[in-house]
């Protein structure tokens, strides 16, 4: 079952993850298209109000790029708990703001060096990404994402993980097969997991062997199906 759900994810991911490349290498060529960075960050906001970071799973073509090509290369390390921090995460939401900002009113009047200045945005933090991504995880970068910590928030507790207390044998099984590192048997005293770093991809229902996990809090397979 969990085969299956990962290859499901990741035909998905085939479909959103060339925007990366498309933004990151043709934007210094046609600048226009860095404004296509505003449509995913609202995407990505928008979406997290309804279903908390699901738009982190699949459709975030720097989250598919790095569970694709990255993973591969990666030293799949523990996540250091500093990159977790709220300190570092408004950091990165103070920084990324003032970039755009400070390069915006420089290119005041002028489209094409605004397009340009998302360019340029999207291309070092992508690098800086795939750093974090070979030497620690893939999905190291998502933990410090500016767009990625605003989901975190606004999504707080919508479509929450359910566990059950009684059925969880906190073998680590849902632990192992999460991208984010996230460790959902740790909460299977309150019976929800209150970790909003969740990208809903559905991994840790799916590798649950006493379907003790669910997005649906009566009905496990119905979490399953339902899954991101």
């Amino acid at each position: 079952m969990l085969m299956e759900v990962q290859k499901k994810r990741r035909q998905k991911q085939r479909l959103t993850w060339w925007g990366l490349p498309l933004v990151a290498v043709l934007g210094w060529f046609h600048p226009w298209l860095g404004f296509l960075l505003l449509v995913c960050m609202a995407g990505s906001i928008g979406m997290s109000v309804y279903r908390g970071r699901a738009w982190c799973n699949w459709m975030c073509p720097r989250g598919a790029f790095y569970d694709l090509l990255v993973r591969p290369l990666s030293r799949n390390k523990p996540v250091p708990a500093v990159l977790r921090s709220r300190g570092v995460r408004l950091f990165m939401i103070g920084m990324i703001a003032a970039m755009i900002s400070t390069q915006w009113y420089l290119a005041h009047g002028n489209p094409a060096a605004m397009g340009l200045a998302l360019v340029r945005l999207l291309t070092i933090t992508t690098v800086a990404g795939i750093i974090l991504g070979i030497f620690i995880h893939p999905r190291a970068w998502c933990h410090i994402c500016p767009v990625g910590t605003l989901g975190r928030w606004l999504g707080e507790g919508r479509k929450p993980l359910f566990i059950s207390g009684e059925s969880c044998a906190a073998c680590g099984a849902c632990s192992r097969s999460c991208p984010m590192q996230l460790t959902p048997h740790l909460f299977r005293e309150c019976g929800i997991m209150t970790d909003s770093d969740c990208i809903k991809c559905g991994s840790c229902v799916a590798a649950c062997p006493r379907r003790a996990i669910s997005f649906d809090a009566a009905r496990p397979e119905k979490g399953y199906q339902n899954a991101a």
